[in-house]
């Protein structure tokens, strides 16, 4: 009798795990069922807050779901990539991820995560090049004639950045390191203040962001040098890029995608990217990128990860190299 009751048990048991097993399944085939939440560590206006309020309410409708956005800014972003890579990994929170994301992890003292252990790869949104420009008091015209002159001045030029750790600031390094000279940076709060005092002469370079400078550059109050992307920029095609001023294999883009709370099922993370390149492809949304400078960045999780992973290993070395996660 005993024993024919321990049977019995076994079998409920495994019933349970038979009827468990559908409902686990049929909770991801129905995702999404709520709103979902992306988190974006910058103010309301921006490039990264406006490609996840344009792009996320496209994918929410090829979903059938509400895509909300919560703006929690503080830390360069990494607060709230600290709060998605606490979250849940049930897809109803995701992380919008500029290039940033891969620098504060180096960077941040007080905020910790790991790429691949605690936030992992969703898909690529959105991609310009910055491009590098200088007061026209410095009478210099190509990369060849700054790289010159910061040879035979050695830490006099300023450039400005839009904060420390920021793109404008890793590429100015990154192109130190490349040319082997010494600038020296001067952060602001943020990029508007930048453009303020390269125009008045009060600092004399930077890697801005392309939408902001481009009038500058074609009025002439502002010298475009060289465009920072693996090819020429259709914003300026008679520029060189850096690679083609004598920088081989030199590719800096502002980028931004989407990474989610590791352990994240795959097939939520593939639905999310699949319906991301659905709303990259359609035309209404390239014509909001291309409003604030973008050009769509198509690809899978996978080659979202590699990509990711690639940028991971180019600014964990710029920011040990130059010490800046000893600053």
């Amino acid at each position: 009798m005993k024993f024919g009751l321990r049977r019995l048990t076994i079998l409920v048991a495994a019933l349970g795990v038979a009827v468990m097993t559908p409902g686990a399944a049929l909770s991801q085939s129905s995702y999404p069922n709520k709103p979902v939440r992306i988190l974006v560590g910058f103010a309301p206006g921006g490039p990264s807050d406006i490609i996840s309020r344009v792009v996320g309410a496209k994918m929410g409708e090829i979903m059938g779901a509400q895509f909300v956005i919560e703006n929690k800014t503080g830390a360069g972003g990494a607060i709230a990539t600290q709060d998605v890579a606490r979250s849940a990994p049930d897809g109803y929170t995701l992380l919008n991820t500029p290039v940033a994301t891969v620098a504060n992890e180096f960077l941040s003292k007080t905020i910790k995560y790991e790429y691949g252990k605690d936030i992992i790869a969703v898909c690529p949104q959105a991609e310009t090049a910055n491009i590098l420009v200088v007061s026209p008091a410095l009478s210099v015209k190509t990369v060849a004639d700054l790289v010159k002159l910061a040879k035979e001045q050695p830490g006099v030029l300023q450039y400005a950045t839009a904060g420390r750790g920021s793109s404008t600031h890793l590429t100015s390094e990154l192109f130190n390191m490349a040319a082997g000279i010494k600038t020296t940076a001067v952060h602001y709060r943020g990029g508007g203040d930048t453009i303020k005092d390269l125009l008045s002469g009060e600092v004399k370079m930077m890697f801005s962001s392309i939408a902001p400078v481009q009038d500058f550059v074609r009025d002439g109050r502002l010298i475009g040098l060289a465009t920072t992307g693996p090819k020429r920029d259709p914003a300026f095609p008679d520029l060189p890029t850096i690679a083609e001023s004598g920088y081989p294999g030199f590719d800096v883009r502002l980028w931004i995608g989407m990474t989610a709370p590791a352990g994240t099922p795959k097939d939520i993370i593939h639905k999310l990217a699949d319906a991301n390149k659905k709303a990259l492809e359609s035309p209404e949304i390239q014509k909001a990128l291309a409003a604030q400078g973008f050009a769509p960045m198509l690809g899978s999780a996978e080659e979202f990860d590699a990509f990711y992973r690639a940028e991971r290993e180019k600014w964990g070395k710029v920011v040990r190299e130059t010490g800046m996660d000893k600053d």
